[in-house]
């Protein structure tokens, strides 16, 4: 269906996954673009970091190798090392993905990933705030403990905005952040 010809009520093969990423999965044969909708506010490609302008339809592009998948401005994205099982090895480094255009929060949840030590509350949360405005980002003091937890990790910060697109990349440097549990604000 070409994008002039969606209406309200009309999408049926695109969908928000969270408050953060839609993916618009294409089931055309040989299709290699279509017609998005992007609700008002801002939006990311995932794939290259380019900003659109929500509240219209648009045609994207849809290659072969993936499918398209948007990030709505104003949102944090935790991405850990790459693992085949909870504890494979300790995820010390996590990438922040913070895309701009609003404000943003996140919390990272944690427990032993073993257990169900967590409904007694063995676990632990780190809130996140991103201040668009004032371009800051702050990874509050972390709540809670359980056993085997990690006391000190490293954030890397990546911060996509209209002036500065990222597409996503495992290996992504960013800002680096040294994290022990308290809380430690970025200026960005």
């Amino acid at each position: 269906m070409h994008s002039a010809c969606l209406g309200k009520g009309e999408l049926s093969d695109q969908w928000l996954f969270g408050p953060a990423l839609m993916p618009c999965p294409v089931s055309h044969y040989k299709a290699r673009s279509r017609a998005v909708y992007f609700p008002a506010g801002g939006w990311y490609d995932f794939y290259t970091g380019a900003y659109i302008d929500g509240g219209r339809t648009r045609e994207m592009p849809a290659p072969y190798s993936r499918m398209p998948l948007f990030v709505r401005a104003g949102s944090i994205i935790p991405f850990g090392p790459d693992m085949e099982w909870s504890d494979q090895y300790p995820a010390e480094d996590i990438r922040l993905y913070v895309y701009a255009g609003a404000d943003a929060d996140f919390t990272l949840y944690e427990d032993d990933g073993l257990t169900y030590a967590y409904e007694k509350g063995a676990c632990s949360r780190i809130p996140i705030h991103w201040d668009d405005a004032a371009r800051r980002l702050t990874i509050g003091a972390r709540d809670g403990r359980f056993p085997g937890m990690l006391t000190e990790r490293h954030f890397h910060v990546v911060l996509v905005d209209r002036a500065t697109p990222h597409a996503y990349d495992p290996d992504a440097e960013g800002v680096p952040c040294a994290y022990a549990g308290e809380a430690v604000t970025l200026n960005l």
